[in-house]
């Protein structure tokens, strides 16, 4: 293969924290990678986890290789790829998000030549409006509006984030405050592992006298979270407390990534890291 051919081989590398149910992995993981394929059939599209536990779970478990992100990289360095985006399927740009993208930013400062270009994209919820980026938060609720119950003052929704310590856990927070002004007065949104907390949803929706609960994961993947934290029948589940609290509950059991509009919004991202440097990253 001469010069000119190799610097063709564009690539794609879509990371996620990534999961261990083999059904959930295809719904949500697998159907995005197979949207952005379609949308880019110039690129090699791979995949990459963050998470050494899951890879090292389904390694063991079912024999299936899957790359880190270091790994992905290296591999497609040795296969001669010369430009390479990596779009994430991070929820919000928290110490997943800030792995990959410290990685990245090896590769575009630091180590010369190993790619003529390298690009990192945006999560699902990055930018928010201000100076003359879009707002992604609103185009995120316009796709999640698609696949909520039809509105009733009895009924509300409760959206179930993951959270932490990282300072992009406020995120949780602009995204309930941008729902209220979206007009979704009845969705609410809690984190497993952050703020907001449950118990300050269930005293909210007593103040509004729901009587039914959906709840409902606000994560790419339903799968551990989804199972145990949201949906368990353990008493520390939300749907344990909330059935404790007096409410009728509904589980909607699906990841954001069975979602085509949110699928969408990850390939709008992909375009843009393509089109111009995202906002706050450097070109390689």
């Amino acid at each position: 293969m001469n010069q000119e051919q190799a610097v063709k081989k564009k690539a794609i590398v879509v990371v996620s924290f990534g999961t261990s149910y083999p059904e959930t992995l295809m719904l949500n993981i697998e159907s995005v990678e197979n949207r952005i394929r379609a949308a880019f059939p110039d690129y090699e599209v791979r995949r990459a986890f963050t998470s050494r536990t899951i890879i090292k779970r389904l390694a063991e478990r079912d024999g299936v290789r899957i790359d880190n992100e270091r790994q992905a990289l290296e591999r497609l360095q040795a296969e001669g790829y010369q430009e390479v985006y990596i779009q994430p399927l991070h929820i919000v740009p928290g110490a997943e998000y800030d792995k990959v993208k410290g990685f990245v930013s090896q590769y575009a400062q630091g180590k010369e030549k190993a790619f003529e270009k390298i690009r990192l994209a945006r999560p699902l919820l990055y930018c928010m409006g201000q100076d003359n980026h879009p707002d992604d938060y609103e185009i995120a609720i316009q796709a999640l509006a698609t696949q909520l119950p039809e509105a009733d003052s009895a009924s509300a929704v409760v959206l179930m984030g993951h959270g932490g310590m990282h300072p992009a856990n406020a995120a949780y927070g602009v995204l309930q405050l941008k729902l209220e002004d979206a007009g979704f007065s009845n969705v609410f949104v809690y984190t497993v592992e952050g703020f907001p907390s449950l118990s300050r949803i269930i005293n909210k929706l007593k103040q509004k006298q729901v009587k039914k609960v959906t709840l409902m994961p606000f994560l790419l993947v339903a799968g551990d979270h989804a199972t145990n934290d949201m949906a368990g029948e353990a008493e520390g589940s939300a749907k344990s407390q909330l059935l404790a609290a007096g409410f009728e509950v509904d589980v909607y059991f699906r990841g954001l990534g069975e979602n085509t509009a949110i699928q969408d919004i990850y390939v709008d991202h992909l375009k843009a890291a393509i089109s111009h440097p995202p906002h706050g990253h450097r070109d390689a």
